[in-house]
């Protein structure tokens, strides 16, 4: 009989040393989530986040009512999702003479404060007491709308495709901004709130300033947008004493309204 070489054994045994360590390694489970999903397998679940407010609400805009201040209205408007802020807009605060320039500083810097406190317990801006208090004022306002609407009917959703229930059916309610009409003193522009298909609420973004154009606007403007949300289109009379404007608001409304397909 053929006796085996001693080295040839030392080989065979190392040989079958070093499989055995590889399928060891090959069965050794990933430990952390990047080797699994290297692996094709499945990664730690994460925890869901839920939105401010727990009821899943989609995105949307609301209004707050305008405070009356001291230098003039401050009324404000967020952008919600989920039931977070994520944008906020003054779009009515003081304006004219020194009042611009107390605008132009303090708005900025109280709409990041909404955003990032996603309430209205935000600070008021050095030397913008009057305005910061009409924005908080305003902003609460709208706060108060999200939360209604969160709390009476936004659960039911069950049957809300295609159903005819409150609110115009499978037509929702929506914000609608026109384009910016320009004018001989200054551009116009309008922003319709539309439900059902119907006008609920209107108001102006930009509208003449400065000067005379102040005293005009301020006459002028309340009425026109009562007329749109009268009227429910552009076919509106002009204001007196106000025929640029109410020409501009009017082209600005039709352009608002042609997005719906009114």
């Amino acid at each position: 009989m053929r006796k085996s070489h001693p080295v040839r054994r030392a080989v065979l045994a190392g040989a079958a040393t070093v499989s055995g360590i590889v399928l060891l390694l090959s069965l050794k489970p990933a430990s952390d989530p990047g080797s699994a999903s290297a692996a094709g397998g499945a990664a730690p679940p994460v925890a869901a986040q839920s939105p401010q407010g727990g009821r899943g609400a989609g995105a949307g805009t609301v209004t707050g009512d305008a405070a009356s201040t001291q230098y003039g209205p401050v009324q404000v408007r967020l952008t919600v999702n989920g039931g977070k802020i994520t944008g906020a807009e003054a779009v009515q605060a003081p304006k004219g003479g020194q009042s611009d320039q107390v605008t132009a500083n303090a708005v900025p810097e109280l709409n990041r404060a909404a955003v990032a406190a996603g309430n209205a317990d935000i600070d008021a801006v050095s030397g913008a007491t009057y305005t910061s208090a009409g924005y908080k004022q305003s902003l609460q306002s709208a706060l108060d709308q999200v939360a209604a609407a969160g709390s009476t009917g936004q659960d039911s959703g069950g049957e809300g495709s295609g159903g005819e229930g409150a609110g115009g059916g499978a037509q929702g309610t929506q914000t609608l901004t026109g384009a910016a009409a320009q004018t001989q003193y200054g551009p116009v522009q309008v922003r319709v709130t539309v439900s059902g298909g119907k006008i609920t609420g209107a108001e102006t973004l930009q509208a003449p300033k400065g000067g005379q154009s102040d005293q005009v606007t301020a006459n002028a403007v309340p009425e026109l947008n009562r007329a749109a949300v009268a009227a429910g289109n552009a076919d509106i009379d002009a204001v007196s004493g106000a025929t640029y404007t109410s020409a501009g608001y009017k082209q600005s409304l039709q352009s608002a309204l042609d997005q719906a397909g009114g």
